[in-house]
């Protein structure tokens, strides 16, 4: 596979050629996000699923999300990244409706299982394909600027937009019909990538590659690059910490919070209170994420993930349980507690700029690799929720052992090394 590409004219940090795509991914992780801040709410109270089930729902989405995310970057590599994301959006949507038909609509738990869980597989290869686009068409200095448009726009969809209309929404309309809602906004996110992003024009070496490798070779390579993660202890490491970076946001604040901050043990909010206090966690971040790529482009990824990160999260993580556990139904307490959590999960953004550079040789594969983590961070952040209950320790236990493991991610970035702007070179 070759990296002897043209990068694209940057403005602000982003890629102009791909400004479409950027809004693609905001009006789809929309959909993909409606359900975040009521789901495990209405599984629960409505369907009348106990939580421990429940929380089974959201861990088998959380494996086949990592499944699809370790391979969403070498597929993009080696079959297009415009292909991957169709692909992806396409899958979405059928598995959206199926699993809205066949499992939300006559309240069947399994169908809900199944549908959900296989929908898993599809919002990675959109998501995902279009990261390594980026990466791709990125200068390395300017890494973390462009990847935190990315997520910023992750953030306006699945965020903001995602969790402000369900807000209005299921109260007055109710949560089946919310739902249905989120297939509007993934078919204009599918429209504008199939008629409005345009696919670069290849590179005389990468349509030699391509004639000259044939289908077997491409999967040899593939299976080479997914395996890559085992050769590299800086790899390896940096696996662990992407997957812990979002342990809160996937297992704390989509399957904990809901009923939580809704239970008399709790906040004692309403659900509409939860869902006001819930939104607060993203109106800053689409800020928050270009300006925490710009500053760790200047001071150094690794510093700025350890301290603002993994220690600021961690605890960010344990306060917003003791919040409103000392402030019951302070609803402003409580939004203070998720602004602080949203100020510090943001500065996690200088992440998605650390892998390729540890294997720049292989970035499809490191991108691979990156994305196993954030689809890890889904699975194990969503399960570890399973056994904690399991085992008996509770609410509590969730928010002080997520806590104590953002604490010894932080730990593990000292055994990263990394040649990163700001400590070992100036940026342009």
């Amino acid at each position: 596979m070759s990296n002897s590409v043209t990068k694209s004219r940057m403005v602000i940090g982003m890629p102009v050629s791909l400004f479409w795509g950027y809004i693609a991914v905001a009006l789809f992780m929309a959909g993909d996000g409606f359900e975040q801040s009521f789901l495990a709410h209405y599984i629960h109270h409505d369907l009348g699923i106990p939580e421990d089930k429940g929380s089974l729902i959201f861990s088998i989405y959380g494996l086949t999300a990592a499944i699809s995310s370790w391979l969403s970057g070498v597929f993009a590599e080696t079959f297009g990244a415009k292909r991957i994301m169709v692909i992806g959006v396409v899958m979405w949507i059928v598995l959206h409706a199926a699993f809205m038909q066949f499992g939300i609509v006559p309240h069947n738990y399994y169908a809900i299982f199944i549908f959900y869980g296989l929908r898993g597989f599809a919002y990675p290869l959109f998501f995902y394909g279009f990261f390594y686009w980026v990466v791709k068409e990125t200068p390395d200095n300017q890494l973390a600027s462009a990847v935190g448009w990315i997520w910023s726009m992750f953030t306006i969809g699945y965020g903001i937009i995602g969790y402000c209309i369900p807000y209005f929404f299921v109260e007055k309309l109710g949560s089946e019909f919310t739902l249905w809602q989120a297939l509007i906004w993934a078919m204009a996110g599918a429209a504008i990538t199939i008629f409005l992003l345009k696919t670069p024009q290849e590179t005389k070496t990468e349509k030699t590659i391509k004639e000259n490798h044939s289908f077997g070779h491409r999967m040899s390579e593939i299976l080479s690059d997914l395996t890559l993660v085992f050769r590299s202890k800086d790899l390896a490491i940096a696996l662990v910490i992407r997957a812990i970076c979002n342990f809160s946001l996937f297992g704390v604040l989509t399957v904990v919070l809901p009923n939580f901050m809704t239970s008399n043990d709790g906040g004692q909010f309403t659900l509409h209170q939860w869902q006001l206090i819930s939104i607060f966690i993203y109106p800053i971040q689409p800020f928050t994420n270009v300006l925490w790529g710009i500053i760790g482009d200047r001071i150094g990824w690794l510093k700025q993930m350890r301290w603002v990160g993994f220690v600021g999260c961690g605890t960010a993580t344990i306060l917003l349980y003791y919040v409103p556990t000392i402030f019951p139904g302070n609803v402003y307490a409580s939004i203070a507690a998720m602004l602080f959590f949203a100020l510090t999960i943001t500065s996690f953004v200088p992440m998605g700029a650390i892998f390729p550079m540890l294997a720049p040789e292989r970035k499809g594969a490191a991108v691979s690799i990156q994305n196993l983590g954030g689809g890890l961070s889904q699975f194990l952040g969503n399960a570890l929720v399973s056994v904690i209950y399991f085992i008996g320790f509770g609410n509590y236990g969730v928010f002080i052992i997520y806590g104590v493991l953002y604490y010894i991610a932080a730990v593990l970035t000292y055994f990263i090394k990394l040649k990163q702007p700001g400590v070992d070179y100036k940026i342009a």
